[in-house]
């Protein structure tokens, strides 16, 4: 079992272990002898996003490299699918992003990518994690230590690399869009990539200084971004989140549209155009059973896979499908880009408000979602989801909602919580369902043991 990667890499509170700059540097020394292939100059690409601590990681992880022989790339403050995009690019050996994505200053990652651009399997990762416990047994001499260079273009070559997904021959003249960058990775691509376009752009969360990266902006708060649509009266606001991995969408009228909603207008465009490979989505088992519902009348399959977007992208792989995602936002078009991009994502969404001609409010939503409540549980060391009492409540919690809905309980793979989802056509009762099992995992998680059953 891996102990130190979760399902998107290393991640933790800056500064306290595992996110310490000595762990750093032994992460990238372990990386380095697993990658090392005798006397092949390796290539490594390091970029962040905008938390003050990766001032702090990035020198740690490339003296790490370099005292392993590797050369490295250093490119700034850039989205994950750009680093993703830039390592198959320069035919690099390695791609490594500094970023916690969504997650508040506070906490950072390690994300890696191999020479193909997709993040490392689960058997490359626990390789390192091998090398690590063992230490390195061999380091560079001193004429061989790798060389480190900064990539001065590397934003421009990822701005010209998303706007070729938009159709040849469309722009987005007459187009009032607001952008939410988060004060995170895409600050200064984003806007960019949307003016060049064609657009009018109004521009927030474009000033981070450290400490601001998804603080009330974002995808995971898009009310700012909302509130912005209605006042400047745009055609549509696009919310991404720290590194610009996914992205919510608001209509001119101001209502929020989330993955799902995304994934079904892209699936069906794809599909009409005989360009949806294995005719299918793939998306977890969070996505709406409204989706699922709407897919099925147009006649696309739906593949669910377990959380997390690498889980998606394996699926799409195996399954050879060119679309899959996360009711988050995090949108996968392997036409174009090997990992979640917001970007290329939003210019799908945004090509068919062109070509149709037609508002956001009636391009974006083809289907009414069933009514889904989501709760977390925060737990120390004891893992309630391991406990029979809890184990019968889900059963019972299952039961309760019958055979038109469904229950998701499972760990988050990047922190200690229990995520509990319900969903079904009664709304209290899946409210009820989620607020009494969430009460009794806390119950479990304070108390540090089984909770006694009620006498009957």
């Amino acid at each position: 079992m891996r102990k130190l990667f979760g399902t998107d890499g290393i991640r933790g509170t800056a500064n306290i272990e595992p996110m310490t700059p000595e762990t750093a540097l032994k992460v990238a020394m372990a990386v380095g002898q697993c990658f090392k292939n005798g006397a092949h100059k390796h290539l490594v690409v390091i970029g962040k996003d905008t938390r003050l601590s990766g001032y702090m990681l990035e020198p740690a992880l490339t003296a790490g490299f370099v005292t392993m022989g590797m050369d490295v790339v250093l490119v700034g403050p850039l989205p994950t699918p750009a680093i993703a995009m830039l390592t198959r690019s320069l035919r690099a050996d390695l791609g490594v992003v500094l970023s916690a994505s969504h997650n508040p200053y506070g906490d950072n990652g390690i994300k890696l990518f191999g020479r193909d651009g997709y993040k490392l399997s689960d058997e490359i990762e626990q390789k390192i994690e091998n090398a690590l416990a063992k230490g390195p047994n061999r380091r560079a001499s001193p004429g061989e230590l790798g060389r480190v260079k900064r990539l001065d273009d590397a934003g421009g070559r990822y701005i010209e690399f998303v706007k070729q997904s938009f159709p040849r021959g469309l722009r987005l003249d007459g187009l009032r869009i607001v952008v939410d960058c988060a004060h995170g990775a895409a600050y200064k691509v984003a806007p960019t990539v949307f003016w060049e376009l064609g657009a009018e752009v109004f521009s927030l969360g474009v000033s981070p200084d450290g400490l601001n990266i998804n603080r009330e902006c974002g995808a995971l708060s898009p009310d700012q971004m909302r509130r912005e649509v209605l006042a400047r009266r745009a055609d549509i606001g696009i919310a991404l989140d720290g590194d610009a991995d996914r992205l919510i969408v608001a209509d001119e009228h101001g209502t929020i549209l989330d993955g799902d909603q995304l994934m079904a207008l892209i699936a069906t465009g794809l599909s009409r155009s005989g360009r949806l490979a294995g005719g299918a989505l793939v998306a977890t088992v969070m996505s709406n059973l409204g989706l699922e519902r709407y897919l099925a009348e147009q006649q696309i399959g739906l593949h669910r896979t377990a959380v997390g977007d690498r889980y998606v992208v394996e699926k799409m792989r195996s399954l050879g499908c060119n679309l899959g995602g996360e009711q988050s936002g995090h949108i996968i078009l392997a036409d174009y880009a090997t990992t979640g991009d917001g970007l290329i994502a939003a210019l799908q969404v945004l090509a068919s408000i062109v070509e149709t001609g037609r508002p956001a409010s009636a391009v974006c939503r083809l289907f009414t979602p069933v009514p889904q409540y989501a709760k977390s549980v925060r737990y120390g060391e004891l893992m309630p989801l391991e406990l029979s009492t809890v184990q019968r409540a889900i059963g019972e919690g299952e039961v309760r909602l019958g055979a038109t809905g469904r229950l998701v309980v499972r760990p988050s793979g990047t922190e200690p919580m229990i995520r509990v989802m319900a969903e079904g056509e009664d709304e209290e009762l899946v409210a009820s369902v989620v607020d009494e099992l969430c009460a009794m995992i806390h119950s479990t998680a304070a108390n540090g043991n089984e909770i006694p059953q009620a006498a009957e």
